[in-house]
């Protein structure tokens, strides 16, 4: 509902980015909250599969954002442009309501609970686990790098890429990323069951390699301007980010003890928003507009390489108690 410059002038994008800030740490508390509340009341034997379940929630926002953004969109006219494109964003407190009700009635997760039983509650979670787990926090942002550059690329930037690069209709790129996340609600919670059964850690590294095998293929195959090709290019695209994307969070999470899991986890996720997710529209854009298609697909091979780095470097603790906190000393 922010007035835009015509009203505001200099404080309106000034408090668009305070807005946005206060975005961004309402979403560090939610995503770790939600799949700490997910794993530790789980089945500790199926960490990987009960904390990809809060990931669908990804998908299913692509799939009510982009699903309400086209309705309006066609019912609207021009009336989107000027004032309906709101009503999606205002809608959406439906759902912030529903997740207020549903965290209010869920307890403190078993594990949490005995931490706070024994009084070992961090005093100040976010310095000490800063401190004595910074290669956690390093490697689990790094370990995001191949899911979060493709990720917006695959969906925000092929958006534009379609529709202004190609010339192809809006529709089309709109239909081909949500049909890829309606794949997606399957996909990653298989791949955090799969992640069970044989280990995170390698289904993890499946899914980067695959990241960096569909680079250069996955534009040839958009500038091919067949629409169908088009259409199915986007939504396989989506498949290695689900692989990755499932057994992620319990892989983030079991690396840091009980006591500072929930700011470690939180620091070491966000934290890849700022080096690979966020930036990567942007980036693909100037390479696109400096040298071509060609250096995006080699960006993302460089991205699937740190995160294979970091996937090696990160400690197993797939098949670890997590509830000893004492095996992370």
């Amino acid at each position: 509902m922010l007035p835009g410059t015509e009203t505001l002038g200099v404080a309106a994008p000034v408090l668009l980015v305070l807005l946005r800030i206060l975005q961004g740490i309402a979403v560090g508390g939610e995503w770790s909250g939600s799949v700490l509340l997910s794993m530790e009341w789980g089945d500790q034997r199926r960490r990987g599969l009960m904390a990809s379940l809060p990931q669908i929630g990804v998908p299913i926002g692509l799939i009510l954002g982009t699903g309400a953004m086209t309705a309006i969109a066609l019912s609207a006219g021009d009336a989107f442009t000027a004032w309906a494109w709101r009503i999606p964003f205002l809608l959406s407190l439906v759902l912030v309501a529903i997740g207020l009700w549903v965290r209010i009635q869920v307890m403190e997760t078993p594990l949490f609970a005995e931490v706070v039983q024994k009084a070992e509650v961090a005093k100040v979670p976010v310095a000490e686990v800063i401190r004595r787990h910074p290669k956690e926090i390093v490697l689990s942002a790094l370990l995001r790098c191949s899911e979060q550059m493709p990720f917006y690329i695959f969906t925000s930037f092929a958006l534009t890429f379609i529709h202004d690069e190609l010339g192809m209709a809006q529709g089309l790129a709109l239909g081909a990323v949500t049909a890829a996340a309606v794949l997606e609600l399957f996909t990653i919670p298989a791949a955090g069951h799969l992640g069970d059964r044989i280990g995170g850690r390698k289904v993890y590294a499946a899914g980067s390699l695959l990241v960096a095998v569909i680079a250069f293929p996955y534009f040839a195959l958009l500038t091919t301007e067949v629409a169908v090709v088009v259409f199915l290019a986007v939504v396989v695209a989506q498949i290695p980010h689900a692989i990755q994307y499932g057994p992620q969070a319990s892989l983030i999470a079991e690396s840091f003890p009980t006591r500072l899991r929930y700011g470690g986890a939180g620091i070491g996720y966000q934290l890849a928003s700022v080096i690979a997710g966020g930036p990567a529209p942007l980036l693909a854009t100037w390479l696109l507009h400096d040298y071509g298609w060609w250096a995006i697909a080699v960006a993302m091979m460089v991205s699937s390489v740190l995160t294979l780095t970091a996937v090696a470097l990160l400690p197993d603790r797939s098949r670890a108690d997590i509830t000893k906190d004492e095996s992370y000393a």
